[in-house]
């Protein structure tokens, strides 16, 4: 088992990740957690294939397991769950003393999350994340939050679990499509933080590849993000860094209204338009690492453009991003791969006019 520890202003908690944990989850909450009941927020897809685990394995700890069940897909995390949730766990005579279980992708994590933030001013909550986007990113950090048909993650809040359990093995349920899915946050890790990473990656043959390296990316990326959100917990500053990629990302997104494009293929074309942006049309970025990023997203077969009007549709989006403070747009941009900064920008005037 490897074991992470992030250390938090308000909560500190571990991030534990071994193979079959999802069967020991009883046992991991007990060891932090005394609560009579929990609610088991899952969404039908995931549940469908561990629910019964999770539900006995919490059982057999003593705890009084109510589950909710959500449909999948990014529409999900929508303010009506939010309060269709509240309502349930007020019916059910949930205390501040009990507990949520979010076991499922990062949707169910983000829901889950603010559920739990805000249910009787805060109570405490397990991450038991399925996918690999959600083992690598959403689930690491506190960020927790729910949509709005503006934008995305526009009402929020920083509430940190009180443990991640990571099982390893849930990733062999994932389709090749959803693995891929998770996979573009994992290229942005070295492309932000880690050039040796990246490289490691380059050096890999495809989707096979991630299957067989799984255990090792993982722990990579949640260390890579354990370091980040350290040094700024709160988002104001070095964290930035892990939107790379994510606010045009989050403009195409909201452009196809949440359906027919993933949120990581969304960050992939996000990661690829920008830097050829400011390699070469700005040249800020090192020389080539348009190429490199382009080219790596072609071997796993990510997408890397969009059709320029679809891009500046986005844009009309990104104007509402949560980021934009007095028209002014905090962008993540690549020195080189392996480091990147932020920077201010006038989002009426410097892209793609």
């Amino acid at each position: 088992m490897k074991e992470l520890n992030v250390r938090g202003l308000k909560r500190s908690y571990d991030i534990l990740i071994e193979r079959n944990s999802i069967h020991q989850l009883g046992e991991k909450t007990a060891e932090v957690i005394k609560a009579n009941k929990i609610l088991l927020l899952s969404d039908r897809n995931v549940y469908d294939i561990y629910g019964d685990i999770a539900m006995q394995s919490l059982e057999g700890y003593g705890y009084q397991v109510i589950e909710y069940i959500i449909e999948p897909g990014e529409s999900s995390k929508s303010m009506e769950n939010f309060s269709k949730i509240l309502e349930f766990m007020a019916k059910y005579n949930f205390t501040r003393s009990d507990a949520l279980v979010a076991l499922g992708g990062g949707v169910v994590g983000d829901l889950g999350g603010f559920v739990a933030s805000s249910y009787m001013r805060g109570i405490e909550w397990i991450q038991c994340p399925t996918s690999l986007l959600a083992q690598v990113d959403s689930s690491v950090g506190g960020k927790v939050a729910v949509n709005l048909s503006a934008g995305k993650n526009l009402v929020g809040a920083f509430y940190n679990p009180t443990r991640v359990v990571i099982d390893s093995n849930t990733l062999d349920t994932l389709s090749d499509e959803r693995l891929l899915d998770g996979l573009a946050e994992v290229i942005k890790y070295g492309c932000i933080w880690d050039e040796e990473f990246f490289e490691f990656l380059e050096g890999g043959s495809g989707i096979e590849f991630v299957r067989a390296e799984s255990d090792y990316i993982v722990e990579r990326c949640c260390n890579i993000k354990k370091e980040v959100v350290e040094t700024d917990e709160f988002d104001r500053g070095q964290r930035m860094i892990l939107n790379f990629g994510h606010t045009l990302g989050h403009g195409i997104e909201a452009f196809y209204n949440y359906e027919s494009i993933t949120h990581g293929y969304a960050v992939a074309i996000g990661m690829a338009l920008i830097t050829d942006y400011t390699e070469n049309y700005l040249g800020f970025t090192k020389s080539g690492s348009f190429e490199r990023i382009t080219n790596i997203l072609k071997k796993y077969k990510l997408p890397y453009s969009e059709d320029l009007e679809i891009i500046r549709a986005s844009l009309d989006r990104v104007k509402r991003d949560k980021k934009v403070i007095n028209g002014k747009l905090n962008l993540i941009l690549l020195e080189k791969i392996g480091k990147a900064i932020y920077k201010s920008c006038d989002i009426e005037r410097e892209f793609w006019q």
